[in-house]
């Protein structure tokens, strides 16, 4: 397990976690950083945020900080949320404002919906806090002031639940009674996954059983946070070893049925001598780059999700017929908008995932596009995106990369002006040369567009003549 020589304190994260802590402490509570946080520390990895755990009620902790902006983002459960500037430089990595959650110390009652608790009480005890956690590695505490004195985080750690021993064997393990933990709140299986697939960890065989017990109920949890989970879990770095792990502990088939169904079907060796879709798509999952945007890691997940349905094997009869997976786009577009859909997806969201579905077989047939219909298809919106999900979907068949090459060297030396040019006709052009508003404006205006694309036409009267030509002049001038 690593450790960082050095303290964090240039991350204006750990800045005002670390004062935040210390504050309280000077009131006379208990304040540790907690969580993810710690693990991260322990690790040698830099954390993304820092939560607090303290003693201090919401309440008290208000009273703490009238300077600052705090939210009582969930005074039920004890949390409050403390946003202050960024006295640094803002990036990416480091915003305008810092927030830092600030948890009180609490056990919690029954869990009736397997979603929350239903009642919280405030505890003072962080061992009691730290138990209902949901794993090992997930329940130490770190003395921030120890941590800048010394260095090493674990010498500043507290671990009741032998969390440093788990990250040390590189294990997944539920606090406690796997069981009780899951059927708590079930997003935490789909949790266990993903941290083990980000962290290359195995999850612990009582906290797998326990897994594969309780899948169906994944259920429960609500369509966003199932959509958010597995977007992390895709996202994050471990999408291959995540999406077979939620297949192997069957979750898989509760939440993404869809995708279960690749198993088994077959496609041509010819083109696809990876084997067949499943092992195609979790190949195509393990090239996607840490940090991939979800709409990228959807599309890339989905993209052959209409193959099952369409499988057509070669005719015996016909020796030099292959297997076939006629209207697969087309019936992958309807069963990703269905999912999407299941899954409360955004429209914005929606709308690029479904267009990667529906264009990723495309790029078979850019080397013979007319030109107007290749800058159409380089001018789809995100189309780097679209580059990016036809090159991992070579790389994870046959590896011929020459049709990715010339559709990359066009997009990057195409400029803006010659992929979307203003227009040379408008309606208003056509109404003034005669022709009355109607359907065939927009085959008129599609045509003219075209022209120009292909470089036929450069001028308004140029553009005009060629819808003349093409489409009869007006029977009589616009009055």
């Amino acid at each position: 397990m690593a450790e960082q020589a050095t303290p964090v304190s240039s991350n204006p994260g750990y800045r005002a976690a670390r004062g935040i802590a210390a504050t309280l402490r000077s009131a006379g509570y208990d304040a540790y950083l907690a969580g993810g946080c710690v693990r991260d520390l322990l690790l040698g990895l830099e954390p993304k945020d820092y939560d607090v755990a303290t003693s201090a009620t919401p309440e008290a902790v208000l009273q703490l900080f009238p300077d600052k902006k705090a939210l009582t983002v969930g005074a039920h459960f004890g949390v409050v949320l403390i946003c202050e500037p960024n006295n640094g430089e803002p990036n990416d990595s480091e915003p305008n404002s810092i927030s830092t959650e600030i948890a009180t110390f609490r056990h919690d009652g029954s869990y009736s919906d397997g979603r929350r608790p239903d009642t919280v009480e405030f505890s003072s005890s962080p061992r009691e806090d730290v138990l209902r956690r949901d794993f090992t590695i997930n329940g130490m505490l770190l003395d921030p002031a120890v941590y800048d004195r010394t260095g090493n985080a674990a010498q500043a750690t507290l671990d009741y639940v032998h969390g440093r021993e788990d990250l040390a064997a590189r294990i997944i393990r539920a606090i406690g009674d796997p069981a009780q933990r899951f059927a708590e709140d079930k997003l935490r299986m789909l949790r266990a996954v993903r941290f083990a697939a980000r962290l290359n960890f195995a999850i612990e065989p009582a906290t797998a059983a326990a897994i594969r017990q309780l899948a169906s109920e994944i259920t429960v949890v609500s369509p966003e946070r199932i959509r958010d989970e597995i977007t992390l879990i895709l996202t994050e770095g471990g999408a291959r070893p995540g999406f077979e792990l939620l297949d192997s502990l069957g979750l898989l088939p509760h939440i993404l049925p869809e995708i279960t169904r690749l198993h088994g079907v077959q496609q041509p060796p010819e083109y696809h001598p990876e084997g067949d879709v499943w092992i195609h798509t979790m190949l195509l999952l393990e090239k996607l780059p840490v940090d991939a945007s979800p709409t990228l890691a959807w599309g890339s997940l989905l993209h052959d999700v209409g193959k099952p349905a369409t499988f057509r094997p070669p005719d015996p009869a016909n020796p030099n017929d292959r297997i076939r997976f006629n209207g697969h786009v087309e019936v992958g577009v309807r069963i990703a908008e269905h999912i999407l859909h299941r899954l409360h997806f955004s429209n914005d969201e929606s709308e690029q995932i479904v267009a990667l579905v529906k264009n990723h077989m495309r790029f078979a047939d850019i080397m013979h596009m007319r030109e107007s219909t290749l800058k159409r298809f380089l001018r789809l919106p995100h189309f780097d995106e679209h580059l990016a999900l036809h090159r991992i979907d070579c790389l994870s068949s046959h590896a011929d990369l020459s049709l990715y090459d010339f559709a990359k060297q066009r997009y990057e030396t195409a400029p803006i002006e010659a992929l979307l040019p203003k227009p040379l006709l408008t309606g208003r052009e056509l109404i003034a040369a005669g022709y009355q508003p109607g359907p065939r404006f927009k085959k008129m205006l599609e045509a003219a567009e075209d022209a120009q694309l292909e470089g036929l036409v450069t001028t308004e009267a140029e553009a005009l003549r060629f819808v003349q030509e093409r489409f009869g002049v007006a029977l009589k001038p616009s009055s």
